[in-house]
């Protein structure tokens, strides 16, 4: 979503600024979301965005706007819709 150099560039600095690695996000989603916050500032919540509706896209859900929710929340969320559809 955002192209291959700033992804990486952001990828470098989670790695080597807060010790998240690419694949580890999913299980230190709350350091994520910080290291979000202190990279980006008030712009994070727009990545943030981003983020959650890119991953209900991968995951073929309907995106429901984060407005009234924060990133972690509707995280949360997401893996509960998940593991509903599982079940």
């Amino acid at each position: 979503m955002l192209g291959n150099s700033p992804k990486q560039a952001i990828l470098f600095h989670l790695e080597n600024s807060f010790k998240i690695k690419e694949e580890t996000i999913p299980i230190n989603i709350m350091y994520f979301a910080e290291a979000l916050e202190k990279i980006f500032g008030p712009g994070a919540s727009h990545l943030e965005k981003l983020i959650v509706k890119r991953i209900n896209e991968k995951l073929g859900l309907a995106y429901k706007d984060m407005e009234k929710i924060d990133f972690l929340e509707h995280v949360d969320q997401l893996k509960k819709r998940l593991l509903s559809k599982e079940g």
